[in-house]
């Protein structure tokens, strides 16, 4: 429902970064929670490093415009209040739950963590490609515009990153993308070990004798 509803008040490329984060992450909470939630001290510590950091990482996103800069590069409705009430506001609260959630070992809680790793943990390797790619909008136009887009509404200054038009390999959020990252890639180690571990624990000849 959330990717719907992305995709129609903003378009396909959020769709196919967020929801093919969410699906990866789906996937992956299903196999490391099959036998039951991970415990807290596991996956709590790296899931509230890396909304620290992801958090610091959007504040490089609001200056330098993230949302409206998506939008001129694939011609969709990423406005800049679109940006703060998903990721400023409803974000954090989201963030908030889910910690509740992790330390009382409540299941869901568990998906929405494996979102958050493999999303900013891994997806934001992407902030390394938007530079390269042409926009669909006035590519060669320096200036920051503000125009109607495809779907009709209407987006207020797009800032140009396209490398080639600039000379500079830049674009919103670059500079910090790395920081989610480190403890994202680090919470999936963490968490895919610990399930491993969990696993052969309980098909171990010991365990079955116990039981």
């Amino acid at each position: 429902m959330a990717m719907v509803a992305g995709y129609r008040a903003i378009g396909l490329p959020p769709l196919i970064i967020v929801g093919g984060s969410g699906l990866i992450g789906l996937v992956m909470w299903s196999r490391t929670y099959r036998l039951g939630p991970i415990e807290p001290d596991v996956i709590l510590p790296p899931f509230l490093v890396t909304v620290a950091c992801l958090e610091v990482h959007m504040i490089e996103e609001y200056e330098a415009r993230f949302g409206p800069a998506m939008s001129r590069l694939f011609d969709i409705s990423w406005t800049e209040h679109g940006f703060l009430l998903v990721f400023a506001f409803i974000g954090p609260i989201l963030y908030s739950l889910t910690a509740l959630g992790l330390y009382r070992r409540i299941p869901l809680a568990g998906f929405i963590a494996w979102f958050i790793f493999i999303g900013p943990g891994t997806a934001e390797f992407t902030h390394f490609i938007f530079p390269l790619l042409r926009p669909a909008i006035e590519p060669n136009n320096l200036a920051t515009i503000s125009r109607t887009v495809s779907n009709g509404r209407w987006v207020e200054a797009m800032p140009n990153y396209y490398f080639q038009a600039t000379g500079r390999y830049y674009f919103a959020g670059l500079y910090t993308a790395v920081l989610p990252m480190i403890p994202g890639i680090y919470g999936i180690y963490r968490v895919v070990r610990a399930s491993k571990a969990r696993a052969a624990q309980l098909s171990s000849p010991a365990s079955a004798f116990r039981d």
